[in-house]
């Protein structure tokens, strides 16, 4: 918990801020009168979902948003000067100086034809007038400091050569060289792994605790509220709709959509007494109550015959060097992998980014080529099709990925998005497709007119919808499910996994559920495979896994998972500067032979 004491003097003082985009001529308001204070050593949340306009707050403040496009107006008091009426030149001084922001996407924040020493030294060398020689040890201090190891050596390194977290790391780095008293920290772990997330959240408050930093965070994510705010401010549709402290927020939330955001986040553990996996609880937006969550009815095949096989899969992709590109190594991202899939069940496969998880289910769709392995699916020797069978094989199996947006073609309207597949594997008449579309896109829970619009006429849970109601035109048995809900906001989340659950009950469907998210993983599967390396380390009934998990892996996963309660503002997980080990193997490399026990009746588990 950050240290607060009660100064009459905020750091940042933010009254009436009113941002208006011009849009068609007429300027629109997005943010309306947003009112808020950030104390010294403070952290203020703004929490909502997107399009309510956290991020649009935050730009405003910084000044980042298109001076001909944009109009920004109220008043923004950065320790005592209104940062809306100074010229551009001063508050070029401002940013990075006495404010600093780090973003989601740190890929697209650092400069990838520039080493990350240099990059984080141009801060020291512009504000605060230091030599190369000063900045660039400066810079490893600040590197050592976010727990980047050895940091003398990674100085001369490349954006590219760091993982994601690392990278996140190198922004907060670059965002505190010049000590700045606010940091605004806008999504900066939505679009990492769990584990990762927790390092950077125990990183964001240790450093604030040691620097005697203010923070505005702005997240969807509730269960990152609660571990890091002091206070919270909901917004929704560009209006601040709640404010106040964040146990108040979580305990005694009045407004229905601060409701609605609570409980949506799933939490570990609440599945202890669901057998079957259970929808998640729908709020009415008008009255704030929620619905109770409806345990969806068992339908897995109890007969011995699977629809999906994988038996000893391995997939190996080739690294090239040298003038003659000869191969000098490996990536070896499935590692003997072997599990079964029954109809109408849900196997998760959970992991960190590079456990090998989306490429297992791409060899299994046929999409990567396998190096050896078994692959039965329907009938189908997956490993042994020609084109011709491989085109008839993919009927029974489909594929849902995590970004709807790049998957469906712009250019294409959603109604010959999802009628596309039926008419190119000869299912039906033109006339047939249309109905079919139309009964797709009622199932997913949209309008049969909306087949007439493209993909940008959306919202990112519509298009995700749309993408499902694609997958199901075949009328497959397995649909293979790759972060298809990581990239949406947590109730546009909560919507689609209650609609696949749906689906999978009136349809009996086969889910391979691929996630990194091990809170929505206790809610949909019936049984869990945790990979690690290329390997499963641990598999078994969702209940076994999450009550009595065995390997260090899955205890790891599932201790970095946020927890929707304030009282845990003050824990620490303990910061690590692991990195998911790489892959790569050299040509001599043999695979060690694994070890199995079994825990309980179908829980196994890798012997160390």
């Amino acid at each position: 918990m950050s240290q607060t004491s009660t100064p009459t003097v905020p750091v940042l003082s933010v009254k009436n801020l009113t941002t208006s985009f011009l849009v068609d001529g007429d300027w629109k308001s997005v943010v309306r009168n947003v009112s808020f204070d950030v104390m010294p050593g403070e952290t203020v949340a703004i929490v909502g979902e997107s399009g309510s306009g956290k991020s649009v707050t935050s730009l405003s403040i910084m000044r980042l948003l298109a001076s001909n496009t944009s109009r920004i107006e109220g008043e923004v008091m950065l320790n005592g000067r209104d940062l809306l009426s100074i010229s551009e030149k001063d508050m070029r001084g401002v940013r990075g100086n006495e404010a600093s922001m780090i973003f989601q996407e740190p890929m697209t924040s650092l400069n990838p034809i520039f080493t990350i020493g240099r990059q984080i030294s141009e801060v020291l060398t512009r504000h605060k007038g230091m030599s190369k020689q000063e900045a660039r040890a400066e810079t490893v201090r600040l590197l050592e400091k976010v727990r980047i190891p050895n940091a003398q050596s990674r100085f001369d390194e490349y954006p590219h050569q760091f993982s994601g977290g690392m990278r996140q790391r190198v922004m907060i780095a670059m965002a505190l060289a010049s000590k700045p008293k606010l940091l605004i920290a806008d999504e900066p772990t939505t679009a990492l792994d769990v584990t990762i997330q927790g390092q950077i959240l125990d990183l964001i408050k240790v450093l604030q605790e040691e620097e005697g930093m203010s923070v505005l965070f702005i997240t969807h994510d509730m269960g990152v509220v609660a571990e890091i705010a002091d206070r919270t401010i909901v917004m929704f549709r560009g209006d601040e709709v709640e404010t106040g402290p964040t146990e108040e927020i979580f305990h005694c939330g009045k407004h229905p959509y601060t409701r609605a955001l609570l409980s949506a986040v799933p939490k570990l553990g609440s599945m202890q007494n669901h057998a079957w996996p259970t929808r998640f609880p729908v709020v009415d937006m008008k009255t704030g109550l929620a619905v109770e969550p409806i345990e969806v009815a068992g339908t897995v095949e109890k007969g011995r015959t699977p629809v999906l096989s994988v038996k000893n899969l391995v997939t190996r992709f080739p690294i090239r060097s040298g003038l003659l590109s000869r191969q000098t190594g490996s990536v070896h991202a499935v590692e003997n992998v072997s599990f079964d899939l029954f109809q109408g069940e849900t196997l998760a496969l959970v992991g960190e980014s590079g456990c090998g998880k989306s490429t297992t289910g791409r060899s299994i769709m046929r999409l990567v080529d396998p190096t050896g392995g078994d692959i039965s699916l329907d009938g189908y020797d997956v490993l042994r099709l020609d084109q011709v069978s491989l085109r008839n094989m993919r009927k029974s199996v489909q594929m849902i990925f995590q970004d709807p947006f790049s998957s469906l073609n712009p250019r294409m309207t959603v109604g010959s998005a999802i009628s596309e597949p039926f008419i190119k594997h000869r299912l039906g008449t033109v006339k047939q497709a249309r109905e079919k579309t139309a009964d797709l896109l009622e199932k997913v829970g949209l309008s049969a007119d909306m087949a007439k619009r493209y993909p940008h006429e959306f919202s990112g849970g519509q298009r995700q919808r749309i993408a499902i109601a694609r997958a199901l035109a075949l009328d497959p048995k397995v649909i293979v499910a790759d972060e298809s809900v990581s990239a949406l906001d947590v109730s546009i989340k909560a919507q689609v996994c209650n609609l696949l659950l749906d689906l999978q009950q009136s349809l009996n469907l086969s889910f391979l559920f691929i996630s990194h998210d091990m809170a929505v993983v206790e809610r949909v599967s019936h049984r869990v495979a945790v990979m690690y390396l290329g390997e499963i380390v641990e598999i078994g009934p969702r209940a076994a896994v999450f009550d009595n998990p065995q390997h260090p892996y899955t205890k790891k996963l599932m201790a970095a998972v946020p927890v929707p309660d304030p009282a845990r503002r003050g824990i620490r997980r303990g910061i690590s500067n692991d990195e998911l080990k790489s892959p790569v193997r050299g040509m001599d490399y043999r695979p060690p032979v694994r070890e199995y026990r079994e825990v309980s009746d179908g829980h196994v588990v890798q012997v160390a």
